[in-house]
């Protein structure tokens, strides 16, 4: 089935895929584009609308990225964000400069006056508030195009060449910070661009499910189930589109929560589906005795997974393709062409070069976790395998700071279920988007029974977030955190000190490693 689409084409802006969850909330489905995609693959999908993203760079200098001008004369409707204005202002004959005043330059929240008369800006508050940050100032701005809002610093915070279409504003409206910023970016889909709303995930759903049965035909798939959110929607999905080829392997690398191996199997044993449970932790740490760097961690795991898969596929026999839960904010992560890596995931950075398979399916790589578990609801999924706290495929691996042996493992497994324990006795899981302890590398001096003790920090990490691309830290109550420390500090031999983690995504990331 085919959508309208619009492209989000990127300019390496941090905000970017941001972009491309707010149009899709808007129910109009869109593909990121690098700014170097070639202009006939463009024209290709028959865009209803383009965003220009905003970047780091000044439109200017020579080695700054561009567009060819022809993308200008098809008649299709342009939105430039940030550095996406200014590049729209520069191509078509505006003059774009370093700000010379300070006060012309922006950046965070700032008082912004909009043209309402402005498609863009239509049925909005004539005042609001707008997250900035530029440097760079549009001293001219190209022929045709009119002034639609301004701030007191700033008298060209957004321009409008309403009968060609073009839009340009120096703000972010993709960000919370930006009263009325979605309903800014609606404007621009359905009063500008003419969109109709016709991508949802019911429709994605058998989008992906007919793409999954061209793909594997007669062929067999061997999913990595870990029995979090994402792979247990990606299973209802492929039972869904391809039934008995498809084979579930759970692999217990000893480094699960405290009974989730048993939960897991208890769950999805039940289904009509094959199931495989592997245990597999006397392979996993023997590999990961003495390792220490996360990044070393991942990529052990990553290899290891994909043996242990390609072990559990030679017993079935000829098995075509690996499907993995990897979702959108994974594959960020791990870094795509220009882009930095953060940090590699198992199942994206950490695979091994060669992989025994024909290929691998992926049917979330492009879906952001609240996207996910909506479809997960599409798809008839339980609301607690839905809503069930997120666990890394590499699992305490990545929660055990240094290196990784039984003990810390089971040290951690009590600590983190007495953590989560109490979080639910006070009906506070509901408020947050993950929570989970981390055993750090760091020991320190306690007393206990008159006793001088030497043992590990406990630090414990809870955020709130909408698609985990950003998150804040959560703000559990004092008495909540007190009674999970007493209990973690009197309960679990070998921890006698707990921290909480008040850092939120950026700078740090949700897991510690």
């Amino acid at each position: 089935m085919s959508h309208q689409t619009v492209i989000v084409l990127d300019f390496g802006g941090q905000y970017n895929q941001l972009i491309a969850r707010r149009v899709r909330e808007c129910g109009v489905y869109c593909e990121v584009k690098p700014y170097t995609t070639p202009l006939a693959q463009l024209k290709a999908l028959n865009p209803i609308g383009i965003i220009f993203t905003g970047g780091p760079n000044s439109v200017y200098l020579e080695d700054s990225p561009r567009v060819d001008g022809e993308i200008f004369t098809w008649g299709v409707p342009i939105l430039g964000i940030c550095y996406g204005c200014q590049l729209m202002a520069h191509s078509l004959g505006g003059q774009v400069t370093q700000a010379q005043d300070d006060s012309a330059r922006e950046y965070g929240k700032t008082v912004t006056y909009y043209d309402t008369s402005c498609r863009l800006f239509d049925g909005l508050p004539e005042e609001g508030v707008s997250w900035m940050s530029h440097g760079d100032y549009m001293a001219r701005v190209p022929e045709g195009f009119a002034l639609t809002a301004r701030s007191d610093a700033c008298p060209n915070v957004a321009i409008a060449d309403e009968a060609r279409r073009f839009y340009g504003v120096q703000f972010h409206p993709e960000v919370n910070h930006t009263r009325h910023g979605v309903d800014m970016i609606r404007n621009f889909l359905y009063k500008v661009c003419g969109a109709v709303g016709d991508w949802t995930m019911e429709d994605y759903k058998h989008t992906a499910i007919a793409a999954v049965r061209e793909k594997v035909g007669g062929g067999k798939v061997l999913l990595a189930l870990s029995g979090g959110v994402d792979s247990s929607v990606v299973a209802a999905l492929l039972a869904e589109a391809v039934g008995p080829q498809l084979t579930c392997v759970f692999v217990d690398h000893g480094l699960m929560r405290k009974n989730e191996g048993d939960e897991v199997e208890a769950a999805f044993s039940k289904w009509n589906i094959n199931f495989i449970r592997v245990d597999a932790e006397t392979r996993f740490l023997l590999k990961l005795a003495g390792v220490s760097e996360p990044e070393h961690k991942r990529k052990i795991i990553g290899e290891e997974f994909i043996r242990v898969f390609e072990e559990e596929a030679k017993k079935i026999g000829a098995v075509d393709f690996l499907a993995q839960g990897t979702i959108y904010p994974d594959v960020i992560e791990s870094g795509a062409g220009d882009a930095a890596v953060i940090k590699s995931h198992h199942n994206v950075g950490g695979l091994p070069d060669y992989v025994d398979f024909k290929e691998i399916i992926e049917p979330l790589r492009l879906l952001f976790k609240d996207e996910v578990r909506q479809l997960g609801r599409e798809l008839g999924l339980p609301e607690y395998l839905v809503s069930r706290q997120p666990f890394p495929g590499p699992g305490l691996a990545i929660r055990i700071m240094g290196d990784i042996t039984k003990e810390k493992a089971d040290l951690l497994r009590e600590a983190d279920f007495i953590f989560r324990e109490e979080i639910a006795k006070a009906g506070e899981e509901k408020n947050l988007s993950q929570y989970f302890a981390v055993l750090t590398n760091t020991r320190s001096v306690g007393v206990m029974g008159d006793g001088r003790t030497y043992d590990y920090t406990l630090a414990l990490r809870a955020v709130v977030t909408d698609d985990f691309m950003t998150a804040d830290w959560a703000r559990i109550p004092y008495e909540v955190l007190d009674r999970i420390s007493v209990r973690i500090v009197n309960e679990v031999p070998g921890i006698n000190r707990i921290v909480y983690d008040i850092t939120s995504k950026p700078p740090a990331t949700v897991e510690w490693e």
